[in-house]
């Protein structure tokens, strides 16, 4: 069963983005916006991130976009993950500079996650020795004759005790998105997953863009997201979806680790949320679209799950 709420660590997480050039703008914004927003949903600056290259010197993206790092590699002293954004030639890229480089820096982080053809260097690097990886599906086939010794497999994400790695820039929104799951559990990457459907019109696979839901839990929240502010009784939410109160029930505290009136809750104040940060409406009014019938009772409800009322989140612009 997953964990609908964990309690967030007292430690901040560091993560070092390295970029090789040509690196992929998608993939770098996949990586760093879920953290961004983790940091305002939980209001204080939990995930810090620095961009690193080999050298320290300047890159630049394979659509043209200069980044000024923060400093080299090895200068960097460590932290919770080291993000490998590796695009197009990552085997020019896998040089000895490069795979010692990140061979070395492995020792100082708790995770490497290697984004796009990221996989390719974390391999060169003997990282992924007698482990399952994943990469860019045009450089699977490759892949997997260049390291015999990896498990290829054309898994959107994969993560493999110290290591993970995704095929893609969208996969790498689906990995950031996991591991903030691990971390703080569902509740948040629910309420994460909801922002972005909100604010982007091209929104990733699936309601709530998880791999591990099934679809009657996905058409469940799909259809709670589509009537936030008439809401539905959760017997006519699975009578909807051609199922039962029972098992739905059970579906949503396997799967998802919280009955559904709980996820229908934490949907509505997550729109609530997002209102109260970009939007003029009322306190009122915000009310009446996320489902509660009078702005004492959601106002309730919203610092029971944020401890701040909607007022506080609009004055300081979180």
């Amino acid at each position: 069963m997953r964990n609908w709420q964990r309690n967030t660590p007292s430690s901040p997480q560091e993560v070092a983005v390295l970029l090789f050039p040509r690196f992929s703008n998608l993939c770098l914004a996949n990586a760093v916006e879920p953290l961004r927003a983790a940091n305002d949903m939980l209001m204080q600056d939990f995930y810090r991130w620095t961009y690193v290259t080999i050298d320290g010197a300047p890159v630049t993206s394979s659509s043209g976009l200069p980044v000024l790092p923060h400093q080299r590699l090895s200068d960097h002293p460590g932290g919770t993950y080291l993000f490998v954004a590796s695009s197009y030639d990552a085997k020019a890229m896998a040089t000895h500079a490069g795979a010692a480089g990140v061979r070395a820096a492995a020792r100082r982080f708790q995770s490497v996650i290697g984004m796009d053809t990221g996989a390719w260097i974390m391999a060169s690097a003997g990282l992924l020795e007698g482990g399952r990886a994943t990469i860019h599906r045009d450089e699977l086939t490759a892949f997997a004759e260049a390291f015999p010794s990896v498990e290829a497999v054309s898994d959107r994400f994969v993560l493999d005790g110290f290591y993970g790695t995704c095929g893609g820039a969208m996969a790498t929104f689906d990995l950031v998105m996991e591991l903030i799951r691990q971390t703080h559990g569902e509740a948040l990457r629910l309420q994460l997953a909801a922002f972005f459907l909100h604010q982007v019109a091209a929104s990733p696979p699936g309601p709530i863009n998880t791999a591990h839901c099934s679809p009657m839990v996905e058409a469940a929240v799909a259809l709670m997201s589509d009537n936030l502010e008439e809401r539905l009784g959760i017997a006519s939410v699975a009578d909807r979806i051609g199922t039962n109160q029972r098992a739905l029930g059970r579906a949503f505290q396997a799967e998802l680790g919280a009955a559904p009136m709980t996820v229908y809750k934490a949907l509505r104040l997550a729109a609530a949320r997002r209102y109260a940060q970009g939007s003029s409406y009322s306190v009122a009014e915000i009310a009446l679209r996320c489902g509660y019938r009078n702005a004492a009772a959601m106002t309730r409800a919203f610092v029971s799950e944020y401890g701040v009322p909607p007022s506080a989140l609009r004055r300081h612009g979180r």
